[in-house]
């Protein structure tokens, strides 16, 4: 334990949604601790709050086994690197966030540490690979969930496991100014806007993006002019002016968290990949329409283990496809022009998205204490029972 009296924290997240929940824990450490010090891997929003990363983040951010395949070497020198270093720190604690992957084989090599051992991001037992939850008791001592109905599969394999809200409601994404971005952009009020998100990796984007293509083509045919706006953060920017170069309509790529959200709050509807970005969408009440393509191989290996009727959270937690979802073979341009004219068209369907975006918001701890103060809180008890 560092001996200097601070308590020394190693925090580990391996993608974009990661790195923000982690800064988002990183932040109510520091309020209600200010001595803490923090070591570990992450990226832009975790070396804002006082993280020198041990690596590049994004060396860590693939998804799916073809696209992980070729990466195998270096995530596998990774993992090794990651585990030395928290041995040699001997941290007060080691926190891993999401990316099971990676942070499942550093927590293996750390068996038998006297620092204890948390997970934030339960691994979807509920949806897939139930047997997971025994796995992840063996080697981890606390769990931080992010859904209400998780913790019972954890709970019953011995490892204790808190609730502690999702991490979306406290984004901002319900904070946006619509009408000071259009202004700025030179966007009429009356224009129609429709935000597109294909993903912040890579294989998403480049997978998504034709198919956002054809499907904006129809849809300008069957109700008119639209406007485009795709924001983008970090690196994710040039995967998108890439993708979208030769496209011929306008396209209006902004960057950063402040513009995401402002560029929310002044669109009509949302065209999105599947992932966290579905509900910084429901958090800013923008009606939208969900989409996601895999590696077909990927896809038939999913579609075989993943026992669900739905993939958007909001249509998870209320067992109802409130929000139109487009996944693998029906991820095709007729079917998403057709599901997003639909919104254009119709103020009862958006309504009837926003009511239940407030139902599914509710559940997710929209009201109460910030996330990342709640997680903040265990891992400091956590810290003091260690000692």
């Amino acid at each position: 334990m560092n001996v200097n009296g601070h308590r020394r924290i190693f925090i580990l997240a391996g993608e974009p949604s990661g790195d923000a929940l982690a800064a988002r824990l990183m932040s109510g450490l520091k309020e209600k601790a200010p001595d803490v010090e923090f070591f570990g891997v992450g990226g832009p929003l975790m070396a804002a709050e006082g993280l020198e990363s041990l690596f590049p983040m994004e060396e860590l951010s693939v998804m799916g086994l073809f696209e992980v395949l070729p990466r195998l070497p270096t995530l596998l020198k990774r993992i090794d690197q990651t585990a030395a270093e928290v041995k040699r720190l001997n941290p007060d604690i080691f926190i891993s966030v999401d990316a099971p992957d990676f942070s499942f084989r550093v927590a293996r090599k750390l068996a038998g540490s006297s620092f204890p051992k948390v997970h934030y991001v339960a691994p979807s037992v509920w949806a897939w690979r139930p047997g997971r939850a025994k796995k992840v008791a063996a080697l981890y001592d606390h769990l931080l969930t992010l859904l209400p109905f998780e913790p019972p599969y954890f709970d019953a394999e011995g490892l204790p496991a808190s609730f502690v809200g999702h991490s979306v409601i406290e984004t901002g994404a319900d904070k946006g100014n619509g009408p000071a971005f259009r202004e700025r952009h030179g966007i009429g009020a009356e224009e129609k806007l429709l935000m597109l998100l294909p993903g912040s990796r890579r294989g998403e984007a480049t997978r998504l993006l034709p198919i956002f293509k054809e499907a904006v083509a129809q849809l300008q045919a069957d109700i008119g002019a639209v406007r485009l706006v795709v924001p983008v953060i970090g690196r994710a920017g040039d995967i998108v002016r890439t993708e979208t170069a030769t496209w011929e309509v306008e396209l209006l790529i902004v960057d950063g968290e402040v513009e995401k959200f402002d560029a929310m709050a002044a669109s009509d509807v949302a065209l999105a990949a599947s992932g966290t970005v579905a509900l910084e969408l429901a958090l800013a009440r923008l009606p939208s329409v969900i989409a996601y393509r895999m590696n077909p191989i990927t896809a038939m290996i999913a579609r075989r283990a993943v026992k669900l009727d739905h993939v958007n959270l909001v249509n998870i937690l209320l067992k109802r496809e409130a929000v139109p979802e487009h996944i693998l073979e029906n991820c095709r341009a007729e079917n998403l022009s057709r599901s997003l004219a639909e919104l254009f068209q119709s103020e009862e369907k958006r309504a009837q998205q926003i009511v239940s975006y407030e139902e599914a918001m509710l559940q997710l701890g929209e009201g109460d204490a910030a996330p990342g103060a709640r997680a903040a809180d265990i891992i400091l008890k956590l810290i003091a029972r260690n000692r």
